[in-house]
């Protein structure tokens, strides 16, 4: 594919563009039970946010960059026109939660035999059969919101209004429960849910089609708060309802819905087990997870889908908390429950109450079970993240080869390995030798990994107009993981580059992994600016293990910004060229946070900021997310007093930019208008950059181009003798 060379003055624009160059990226993948198919969504281009449909199918021939056949199934620009619908409101809060930046066919589900493709634009109701028919439209009661095929392809179930529905591709509809309030949603995931757990489900088919599994969420209780846009003062604020720290969550019940309108509820200590974390149905029934408030309990149960009683299968229990552990629970084809289990400083994966995975190897999420087969990720070295599986009989054996950050997907013997790697994106499809008899492979001695023949699904994302350089650095007593970017252009010894702190530091993310990715790109770009930019990943970042996640327990302030600090000593002695009396720090989010905490309370080494969306005030956000490191409010204050910046504005002697979305529902903008007023009270000269109409993740092409201008020139002018 020829590309025009990227001018890397260009980049601002480009990564806007781009929507920080994931446009253009193949995701999404479903396999066919042979193998020989495969569903993805990719847009058009590295710059067209439209998503489309798409179907990978082996034996077709093979394109450009020895990618494999490839047929388009659903075009939403040729569907419906541009604009032609508004986003129903769930929806659009439903992909603000996924953070999901680009337009058209977002998502989709597929009944079991990959032959009946669902998904919704604007709306309405789409669907497409695989075999090379067009895409037809399904009528509904209302707006479309997570439609979802039923294994048998019969039927297509759906949210509209907060009430379920299901309904025939004829378009006969059922509605089998009804919101009986505007605060009242079946089957759609609660903000906490959402937002904290990493659940965006709200509903499950019976494999047999003839059940549903529906989570019905009651927010009536949940704080009330109202998002604003100053900017159009003719424009009545959005109420949400926001379960702040310590406040009331929504009430989450399970109900099992049939076709024929019966409806069992599911029965268990709701009192005491509030949050629903998990949930699925599989060939032996019905499978959830459910965990106390304090979230130092975490329960397995089994459902009986006739009478909604419940069986505790497994209780994982922890001090702290228990982490969530994406794609668990789940079982094998003989019933084997798949978990976690934390050991000393090590997360294994458990198969039947059996540890199969190594002291160091630390579990990241389970991807799927086949059989007895198991499908997951985990990392031996933190900055690298693999694709493993187990299976009995033939053990561990790691699928994914050259570093990078990895997920995927696996069934009828075909491996899709979906990949962040040091030369950006790449998604290999891999098909292991059938047997003897023509069959599908049964696992013994298919030719996985590097070696084996593979395909690969095209990426049409833009290539970025800066090559991230990163040095590698383990640093400081702590063996700190630290990536150094520094100019192209600089030469060593020539002369002394002020230094620029890029983390994010908290525990939902890793910056310093062995991946080209938008986030080393930014840091390249700054470098190339004239600053020696510096990553490090410190406690409560995951990826080391138990130990080093719960480091932060009850202090989400101390530890985070001491090990920025060791870094930054420790890489100063192994680069002389760093100019540790010029150090700046910027970040976004609990980045944010921390670049603000460090001018509060380090402005000895810390001489500007720049703080995105900093959650202040740590009793203003969620009740999952932050009473996990710090416990109730009610119970712990001292630890929100220590871990919060609001009582601290006195400190600031350093230059401070706050940016903040005016419409940000995540971490509202009170968090940085009320620690301005603290400042201002103080007086402690500040900056704020309002960003109007801007969400968590502004979406606006214009605003995040020019944000990273704007970061460097405060950063220049603040610490002084940066040229261009």
């Amino acid at each position: 594919m020829n590309r025009k060379t990227p001018n890397p003055a260009d980049f601002p624009r480009q990564f806007a563009r781009s929507r920080r160059f994931s446009l253009g990226v193949p995701r999404h993948f479903t396999v066919s039970p042979d193998g020989r198919r495969i569903v993805f969504v990719r847009t058009g281009s590295g710059t067209d946010p439209v998503g489309r449909l798409w179907q990978y199918e082996e034996g077709c021939a093979e394109g450009e960059d020895g990618a494999g056949g490839e047929r388009l199934l659903a075009d939403p620009t040729v569907l419906v026109s541009a604009g032609a619908g508004a986003v129903p409101e769930e929806e659009r809060l439903r992909r603000e939660r996924a953070r999901e930046r680009s337009e058209g066919v977002v998502g989709y589900a597929a009944d079991d035999a990959v032959d009946l493709v669902a998904f919704a634009l604007s709306g309405v109701l789409w669907a497409v059969r695989t075999d090379g028919g067009a895409p037809f439209s399904v009528p509904t009661a209302g707006p479309v919101v997570d439609p979802r095929p039923s294994p048998d392809g019969r039927r297509i179930a759906y949210v509209t209004g907060g009430s379920f529905h299901v309904v025939d591709p004829a378009g006969d509809d059922r509605r089998l429960a009804r919101a009986e309030g505007p605060d009242i949603t079946y089957g759609l995931a609660e903000y906490a849910a959402a937002e904290s757990m990493g659940r965006q489900r709200g509903y499950w088919w019976a494999p047999d089609g003839r059940q549903v599994l529906v989570a019905r969420a009651d927010a009536t209780r949940v704080e009330q708060r109202y998002i604003g846009d100053p900017a159009d003062p003719t424009k009545p604020p959005r109420a949400m309802r926001y379960p702040a720290a310590g406040t009331v969550n929504a009430e989450v019940t399970l109900h099992l819905l049939s076709l024929e309108g019966e409806r069992v509820d599911v029965v268990w200590d709701r009192r005491t087990y509030e949050y629903l974390v998990a949930a699925g149905w599989d060939a032996h029934g019905p499978l959830i997870a459910v965990q106390s408030r304090d979230q130092r309990t975490l329960r397995t149960l089994a459902v009986d889908p006739a009478t909604g009683a419940t069986e505790v299968l497994h209780e994982r229990t922890d001090p702290a908390w228990v982490q969530i552990v994406p794609g668990t629970p789940a079982r094998t084809a003989s019933g084997a429950l798949v978990l976690p289990e934390d050991e000393g400083d090590t997360r294994h994966l458990t198969v039947g109450g059996r540890r199969v995975t190594p002291e160091g190897l630390q579990l990241r999420a389970v991807l799927g079970v086949a059989g007895e087969r198991v499908l997951f990720t985990a990392s031996e070295d933190p900055t690298e993240t693999h694709v493993w599986r187990h299976e009995p009989g033939h053990g561990l054996r790691r699928l994914s080869g050259t570093p990078g950050r990895y997920t995927g997907v696996a069934r009828g013997g075909t491996v899709v390995l979906e990949g962040m790697t040091e030369r950006g994106n790449e998604v290999r499809v891999v098909r292991a030798a059938p047997d003897a008899d023509g069959g599908a492979p049964d696992g013994d001695g298919e030719p996985w990994g590097d070696g084996a023949p593979h395909r690969v699904i095209a990426s049409v994302a833009e290539e970025p107009a800066v090559t991230p350089r990163p040095v590698h650095l383990t640093l400081g007593e702590r063996e700190l993981r630290g990536a150094l970017f520094l100019p192209s252009w600089h030469k060593e010894g020539a002369g002394k580059l002020p230094v620029l702190l890029d983390p994010y530091g908290g525990p939902a993310m890793q910056l310093v992994i062995r991946a080209r990715t938008w986030f080393t790109c930014v840091s390249q770009w700054f470098a190339e600016q004239g600053f020696a930019v510096l990553v490090v990943d410190g406690r409560g970042t995951p990826g080391r293990g138990p130990a080093w996640e719960k480091a932060v327990h009850g202090d989400h302030l101390t530890p985070v910004v001491e090990d920025q600090v060791d870094a930054l000593r420790a890489a100063g002695e192994r680069f002389p060229d760093l100019d540790l009396g010029r150090v700046a720090i910027r970040g976004w989010s609990f980045g944010g946070f921390l670049a603000a905490a460090a001018v509060l309370h380090r402005p000895d080494v810390f001489h500007a900021a720049v703080a995105g969306a900093p959650p202040t005030d740590q009793r203003l956000y969620d009740t999952h997310w932050k009473e996990r490191f710090l416990g109730h409010p009610d119970e712990r204050p001292e630890n929100y007093a220590r871990s919060s910046l609001v009582g601290r504005g006195h400190l600031l002697r350093r230059p401070l930019l706050l940016v903040h979305g005016l419409a940000d529902d995540n971490v509202a903008v009170a968090h940085t208008l009320r620690f301005s007023a603290e400042l201002l009270a103080a007086g402690r000269p500040h900056s704020v950059l309002p960003l109007p109409g801007a969400t968590h993740s502004p979406a606006d092409d214009g605003v995040n181009e020019n944000l990273l201008r704007i970061q460097r020139d405060f950063l220049r002018d603040a610490l002084g003798g940066i040229g261009d």
